[in-house]
């Protein structure tokens, strides 16, 4: 299992930002490509973003696009979400989880989960 550790979130007013992190425990984040989901009160887990091994190809979800971006320092060891323009439909515990690639956005794949990192988006 690839053990992973969300960091970075908080409260946020309406329009505000947060970056949150994902950091490899363990392992090298390098060679895997990194997920970011979320799962929102009463909501069903959903996938938002997803970076590729080498960084170059990056997906949004169309509910992020535009004012999520997703980054990856393969020399630290981590990957960042950008999270700007946050609104209170973006309230939601935040997952990272590492996969071989990007293009499978099911949640349900991945056998566990580490505790996520809290955003709450309230004036």
């Amino acid at each position: 299992q690839l053990h992973v550790v969300e960091s970075g979130g908080g409260l946020v007013q309406p329009g505000g930002s947060l970056r949150l992190s994902c950091a490899a425990s363990g392992f090298t984040l390098d060679g895997y490509a990194i997920y970011w989901f979320r799962q929102a009160p009463g909501k069903e887990r959903e996938g938002i973003s997803c970076i590729n091994s080498s960084g170059r190809s990056k997906n949004y979800a169309d509910s992020v696009k535009g004012r999520f971006t997703i980054s990856r320092d393969n020399a630290k060891n981590t990957v960042t979400l950008q999270m700007n323009d946050l609104n209170a439909d973006d309230t939601a515990v935040y997952y990272c989880h590492a996969d071989l690639y990007c293009g499978n956005w099911d949640p349900r794949r991945f056998g566990s989960w580490g505790q996520g990192t809290q955003v709450t988006v309230s004036s």
